[in-house]
């Protein structure tokens, strides 16, 4: 018996339960191939899509194959040419048919916790796109939301802000030091405890370690 992968299976049941009852739907995929393919199979013809920044997205393969999708609009900030055109598909993304990330925490109970430097990925969970839709490694499921600011701050963001050339704190100690230098990338803590739209937020637990 793969007792880890048992375990994930055991207690994602749990977690997607608690999901529903916030009126998010919660699915587990015991693989990133079958995550994407999940993802992909709730997206209409002819969708207008976005995405947020994440590690998960880029390492399932669900963003190569959001960009070699032939049936969908992409709003991709990466192939933008100027940092206006950037703020543009920023806008844009909130009337998106679907908006595609990641969670830097889930708790147990069903909450999604994140971190957010700019904000648009946050304002775009909560309110805009008509379908959110999140792809998650069982490394982010935590027990409580305090543990869960804790990991982000910790063994999310420093990562983050060496993979983004950061000038932190954390980018030169690996820590947190809740500092407020101008390269801070913990702008926004939001907490979602509930989606108002039931279903409009989908999160797909995958049983592998994804994402920082």
């Amino acid at each position: 018996m793969d007792i880890t992968k048992n375990y994930y299976e055991k207690l994602a049941a749990t977690v997607t339960r608690n999901l529903n009852k916030r009126q998010i739907e919660g699915y587990y995929v015991p693989t990133a191939k079958e995550a994407v393919e999940k993802a992909l199979s709730f997206l209409p013809e002819h969708a207008l899509v976005s995405f947020g920044g994440s590690m998960t997205l880029a390492e399932t393969g669900m963003l190569d194959a959001l960009k070699s999708h032939s049936g969908i609009q992409l709003l991709d900030r990466g192939a933008a040419k100027s940092p206006e055109e950037i703020q543009d598909i920023y806008r844009r993304s909130f009337s998106a048919d679907a908006y595609f990330m990641s969670s830097n925490a889930i708790t147990a109970d069903g909450e999604l916790i994140n971190i957010d430097g700019n904000g648009n990925r946050v304002a775009a969970l909560i309110f805009g796109p008509k379908q959110v839709i999140i792809l998650a490694g069982m490394n982010k499921i935590v027990h409580s939301a305090k543990e869960a600011v804790s990991r982000v701050r910790n063994a999310a963001t420093p990562p983050n802000c060496i993979r983004l050339s950061k000038q932190t704190p954390c980018a030169e100690t690996g820590t947190c030091s809740d500092c407020l230098a101008p390269d801070c990338i913990c702008n926004q803590i939001v907490i979602t405890r509930r989606s108002g739209a039931k279903g409009r937020i989908k999160v797909l637990l995958i049983g592998e370690n994804y994402g920082f």
